[in-house]
């Protein structure tokens, strides 16, 4: 189960709404999302906060400032790449991949035409391919991935925010902010 929030703080504290993350595909639907929120909640300094979490197996928090990029944290990388919600905030810049390093590793350099089968990898892999996880899977790490001070000047230090597990998480960074009746009430 999911649960979904914006925060958008404003020049009265902050403003909370639930948010349905269904037509959401990408980091720029999301930010494009949080942006919309900003607007509507007349946001003064347009920080709004995404928070994301999957029960207690993890909480992702994306802050959009403006039209600045987001920013981006993950309590358990490993746990987020196996859900669809997860796997919005975990970009190729955050997991540390170059994004044109996929587009080599498609290029077939054997002499072979794309989309002609390789018959000696396809010896080597068997069947294994087909069981889950996919390719960049194992290149997810586990634990915290992101940037660890994107609270810090919101009252949430980094290592307030390492201490954090998915249980409440949310809820006491809400607390932290001044935020957490409003987010009770979405909730």
């Amino acid at each position: 189960m999911y649960f979904a929030a914006l925060l958008a703080r404003t020049e009265d504290g902050w403003e909370a709404s639930d948010t349905e993350l269904d037509d959401v595909e990408t980091l720029s639907d999301l930010s494009d999302l949080a942006r919309e929120a900003a607007a509507e909640a007349d946001a003064g300094d347009d920080t709004v906060l995404v928070f994301i979490e999957q029960e207690d197996a993890w909480f992702g928090v994306v802050r959009v400032d403006g039209e600045d990029d987001p920013r981006i944290y993950v309590s358990d990388a490993a746990a987020a790449a196996r859900s669809s919600y997860g796997e919005i905030l975990l970009t190729d810049e955050l997991l540390g991949k170059d994004p044109d390093a996929d587009e080599l590793d498609a290029l077939d350099l054997d002499g072979t035409e794309d989309g002609e089968p390789d018959q000696a990898a396809d010896d080597d892999d068997g069947d294994a391919s087909d069981g889950g996880g996919g390719p960049d899977s194992e290149a997810v790490p586990a634990g915290p991935l992101g940037d660890r001070d994107i609270l810090a000047d919101l009252g949430v230090s980094e290592k307030e925010l390492l201490a954090l597990d998915g249980a409440d998480a949310l809820s006491e960074i809400a607390d932290a902010l001044g935020a957490a009746e409003v987010l009770e009430t979405v909730r």
